[in-house]
């Protein structure tokens, strides 16, 4: 007799199977049409997590519906594996990025961003220096910067104080790029804000730190003057060089790993309610298994258990 459980098993993993296969299109795609640093950086994991699928969902898909035993044993060993990783991820996550929040300054509407204030973790990830110049040119790019200038080109320095920039136009690089044409758009947006490519500005890469006490011309664009003495580093590596400017900051560093520890806390949520989904796939996994061994034995012994 054919069991619920293997029914459910057999139907999640086909779903599962279609949903592989845009992935993996999509990571081909990336692969061959992909033209700058952004693109690149995903097309080898986006190939990898839709062979992944599409390996695990053919196992539980064909040890369920055909009791292929030694196959829907792999599938749930494969599956309680993803189990503790996702598990151990999302503790992972909680905890790096428990430390770091923007400055609030007084009579701004935006916040400053200082790279001591967030994990070692993440720290070191951004200090890195091969990890930052591919971080860095996926940013330039995507012309962050280029949208700021536009949007308060007309701007007085006291009305550009006032504006409510965010960190990186609430834009994180890991997992979401864009693409310029007549209509700027992005993909993978974590959020209806993320995807409005009118909203927002850079604090971080955009701008010196208000420390600096750079004459203003334009967003992007901030005079050096003879007065000006600070130990701060941003202060130094600012240039008004649209591929430089304050991409080389701390400032900057620090504005990505603020989105970068919102972001992760968001995966963190959505990552509780994706392991409660697996560990009741999995205990559903487990009873098709133990249909299957019955039915086996039952066979083999002459007789089919009812």
């Amino acid at each position: 007799m054919f069991r619920l459980s293997n029914n459910l098993v057999g139907i999640l993993n086909f779903i599962t199977f279609l949903l592989s296969i845009p992935i993996l299109w999509a990571g081909i795609w990336l692969k061959n049409k992909g033209t700058s640093e952004c693109d690149k950086f995903f097309d080898t994991p986006v190939i990898i997590l839709g062979v992944f699928l599409l390996l695990v969902s053919l196992a539980g898909l064909i040890g369920a519906c055909c009791r292929v035993s030694w196959l829907l044993w792999t599938y749930l060993l494969v599956m309680f594996l993803l189990i503790v990783l996702l598990f151990c991820f999302t503790i992972f996550a909680f905890v790096v990025t428990n430390k770091g929040a923007g400055q609030v300054l007084s009579g701004k509407g935006y916040k400053e961003y200082k790279l001591g204030d967030y994990s070692n973790w993440l720290q070191k990830r951004v200090g890195n220096q091969k990890n930052w110049r591919k971080i860095k040119s996926c940013l330039i790019d995507a012309k962050v910067c280029s949208d700021f200038n536009q949007k308060f080109a007309n701007d007085t320095v006291e009305v550009l104080y006032t504006r409510h920039l965010s960190a990186l136009q609430l834009f994180l690089v890991y997992y979401s790029f864009r693409k310029e044409s007549k209509n700027t758009f992005s993909i993978l947006c974590w959020d209806s804000v993320a995807c409005d490519p009118s909203y927002g500005a850079d604090a971080g890469c955009c701008k010196p730190s208000d420390s600096c006490g750079f004459l203003y011309k334009s967003p992007t664009n901030w005079e050096k003057t003879s007065t000006n003495s600070t130990s701060d580093p941003d202060c130094a590596a600012w240039d008004n060089q649209a591929d430089v400017l304050c991409f080389n900051c701390n400032s900057c560093k620090a504005g990505l790993l603020d989105n970068l520890r919102r972001d992760w806390k968001k995966v963190a949520v959505i990552n509780i309610v994706f392991l409660v989904f697996l560990i009741i796939v999995y205990s559903v996994g487990c009873c098709a298994f133990r249909n299957n061994r019955r039915d086996n034995n039952s066979y083999s012994s002459g007789w089919k258990h009812p």
